[in-house]
């Protein structure tokens, strides 16, 4: 499949976005990007040509006043998805950054200046790839958001309504499906907080919307592992086995399991 390459949006917040690190207790990096195996579209920086997808992803997709992430990302589950997506598919990916940490599904919702960044974002990739004679076979957003919902004690009903939102007009974009990483454990001091209601609500729209998949659920076991590095985020290690885990649920549910050669 030359020249053919699956269009994947990475959005949502930090956890998106990468904060991975390492320490001498958690000394596992980002994987090597296998080479063919992933591109980044930097639809900010350099429009204008693909790089291989590397660690930390998105690093220069800052845009003052749309989607700007204050230059924080230092590692994310980009590579390894990319990776065991290839792995699985046979089809490159090539991703476009467009995740801001920090931020409520209140602020995706259409006419929003998030989301009406990433809908620019993936047209430019897409008008790039067309005139460099690339085939889209697949335009999908990969999603991870919540916490910030869980810290304000967002309604999951509310949560609901307004990803469907968001979603609808992704789809009015082109986006035929969206991959939804479910978040994770509040590992802060708050009392009140607790993430489970957002969770479940993230469960409930994969069940409830067709075009919507739940991915990945580890995200919630990384507290009890250790492998929370503070309040919200996490080591590296922990973003390569959702970024793996993610891309191979994927490839299940879309049914794009390439044929073994006999």
């Amino acid at each position: 499949m030359q020249n053919t390459a699956d269009l994947v949006l990475f959005m949502g917040q930090s956890n998106m976005a990468g904060r991975g690190i390492t320490d001498a207790l958690h000394p596992q990096p980002a994987p090597a990007p296998v080479p063919g195996a992933g591109y980044e579209y930097r639809a900010i920086s350099a429009p204008g040509r693909l790089f291989p997808l590397e660690e930390p992803f998105g690093a220069t997709e800052d845009r003052p006043g749309g989607i700007d992430d204050g230059q924080r990302k230092t590692g994310s589950l980009a590579t390894a998805f990319a990776n065991t997506w290839f792995a699985r598919t046979g089809v490159p990916v090539v991703g476009v950054s467009a995740s801001k940490g920090g931020s409520r599904i209140e602020e995706w919702l259409p006419g929003s200046r998030y989301l009406t960044d990433a809908k620019e974002r993936l047209e430019s990739a897409r008008s790039f790839l067309a005139r460099s004679g690339w085939q889209i076979r697949r335009c999908l957003v990969l999603w991870c958001q919540g916490e910030s919902d869980g810290d304000a004690a967002t309604p999951p009903a509310l949560y609901k309504q307004r990803f469907t939102q968001m979603f609808h007009a992704l789809q009015e974009q082109g986006v035929e499906d969206c991959l939804l990483i479910r978040i994770g454990c509040y590992n802060g001091e708050a009392p009140a907080v607790c993430y489970g209601p957002i969770r479940q609500a993230q469960e409930e729209l994969c069940r409830e919307l067709s075009h919507v998949h739940l991915v990945s659920t580890t995200f919630a076991g990384m507290k009890a592992r250790g492998l929370m590095q503070d309040a919200f985020h996490y080591y590296q290690q922990a973003y390569n086995e959702v970024g793996a885990e993610a891309a191979q649920n994927a490839v299940h549910a879309l049914g794009l399991l390439a044929a073994r050669p006999k």
